[in-house]
């Protein structure tokens, strides 16, 4: 298994389609998504709870919008990866129909479910399908320029899903202060962590990870980012990877680790937050330590400012382009999703990644 160079030169023989640039462009991409909830006009209200449907990279973004609101929700959050909606859905409640492509079919199975359980609808989408369907039903709609790969679009999910639950009062409005500061931040992020510093922390992670089976742990605003981290390992170099929760994961997982080393070389990293429960950072060092002592490279990584949305964020851009940088070294094109497309194929039905 040779290491290809993560120079621009060795970047651009993989990068058919430019994701990198997708990727340093997150920033902007935030700033699009509030100018684009703006202009679907969301009309203020309550609802019980807010419950997104979706799948994918559509479904990550409800996650980390979920996220970055934590405790100063006022009503449960959750997503939806089903073909079902949940029965305790009616009158009340508010229903978000999240599909990228627009033809997401357990979304859209749980779109006709949503129009007869009386629910509130909102649909975030680039077209397709769902998005007609919204035009002709007046249902409140943010689109989505239609340009990427699902997974790539993972900011405007996250600031949709946001904005609608400001609209209904689950989430406060100073959230959106938060993500203008997040946009600031990763600018210079992305400037310090793009192709031209072979030295930058997302090279050397995706070093670290190569050749070994990434294990990525989260714990509060962190879980969510450490499975976005294990998707984007999966989709972007090909490979497989493993995320969990802590402390969950003291429970059961840990055990696993007396073997690891029989099974190859393992990589651990340990996603951590400055508002970590006490307890919480004192099982990731002591988890750390077990997992280096089994044979892994262990590492404790944090994510960068002051608010919940910019740590969030910071920890995204991080993963999206050490997954990036790892495709690289593996000579794999980022982009296309070759398993996806042919079990679509093979379903015979137009499922999507997201």
């Amino acid at each position: 298994m040779s290491e290809n160079s993560l120079d621009p030169a060795g970047i651009a023989a993989v990068d058919a389609a430019g994701l990198l640039g997708d990727i340093l462009t997150i920033p902007d991409h935030i700033s699009d998504a509030m100018w684009r909830a703006e202009s679907a006009m969301l009309e203020p209200g309550t609802a019980n709870s807010l419950v997104i449907c979706g799948m994918g990279g559509s479904a990550i973004g409800a996650d980390l919008a979920a996220a970055v609101i934590g405790p100063s929700a006022t009503k449960l959050i959750m997503t939806n990866r089903s073909y079902d909606l949940p029965s305790w859905v009616g009158e009340g409640d508010a229903v978000v129909l999240s599909s990228y492509s627009g033809s997401t079919e357990e979304t859209l199975s749980c779109f006709e479910q949503a129009k007869a359980s009386g629910a509130k609808l909102y649909v975030i989408s680039s077209g397709g399908p769902i998005s007609e369907a919204a035009h002709a039903e007046g249902i409140p709609l943010i689109g989505l320029p239609g340009i990427f790969q699902p997974r790539a679009a993972v900011a405007y999910g996250v600031v949709s899903v946001l904005e609608i639950a400001i609209a209904n009062g689950i989430a406060p409005v100073s959230i959106r202060k938060d993500l203008e500061a997040a946009a600031e931040l990763l600018r210079g992020l992305a400037g310090e962590w793009g192709p031209d510093s072979d030295e930058s922390q997302p090279k050397k992670l995706a070093r670290a990870a190569f050749g070994r089976l990434p294990i990525i742990y989260g714990s509060g605003l962190t879980s969510s980012v450490a499975y976005r981290w294990k998707c984007q390992i999966n989709e972007n170099a090909k490979r497989p990877a493993w995320s969990a929760w802590l402390s969950e994961a003291n429970h059961n997982e840990i055990c696993g680790w007396e073997g690891a080393s029989e099974s190859g070389e393992n990589a651990a990293w340990f996603l951590t937050d400055a508002d970590q429960n006490e307890r919480v950072a004192e099982r990731i060092r002591i988890t750390a330590e077990i997992a280096s002592s089994h044979g892994a490279r262990a590492e404790i990584i944090s994510g960068t400012g002051s608010s919940r949305a910019e740590r969030l964020f910071s920890l995204v851009l991080l993963g999206d382009l050490m997954s990036f940088y790892l495709a690289v070294l593996h000579g794999v094109d980022p982009s296309p999703v070759p398993l996806i497309e042919n079990l679509k194929d093979k379903l015979g039905r137009p499922t999507t990644a997201g």
